[in-house]
């Protein structure tokens, strides 16, 4: 089992910056892919970032390309996401996931990937 608790959302004007973090526990943090996903109200959950175990490999949704960075410590097991100019349509929940035992990530994951999910953090940017 894995836990992973998100933190680090909250309410900010367009343009400015957030951190997100997602710190896990229990089954060792070896050899696990992690992803940012994130769901709006009333849309289906969508695919924001994924970090190799190594953490050489990252890949981004089209949408925050060049806006937001993955990266993570595996000395303290959390993985962060780093978004800058953030915009209205970034408003979501974005929730952790890892995928234990799965050390290679691919272009554009499915959430079924990633067994383990957090339990969500909102990010609310005004406009």
């Amino acid at each position: 089992q894995v836990q992973l608790v998100e933190s680090g959302g909250g309410l900010v004007q367009a343009g400015g910056s957030l951190r997100l973090s997602c710190a896990a526990s229990g089954r060792t943090f070896s050899s696990t892919a992690m992803a940012w996903f994130r769901q709006a109200p009333g849309k289906e959950r969508e695919f924001v970032a994924t970090i190799s175990w190594t953490g050489t490999n990252t890949y981004y949704a089209d949408s925050v390309k060049g806006r937001f960075t993955i990266s993570r410590d595996n000395a303290k097991n959390t993985v962060y996401l780093q978004m800058n100019g953030l915009k209205s349509e970034d408003t979501a929940a974005y929730y952790c996931a890892a995928a234990p035992g799965r050390p290679f990530v691919r272009a554009t994951p499915k959430g079924t990937e990633y067994p383990y999910w957090g339990q969500g953090t909102q990010v609310t940017v005004s406009s």
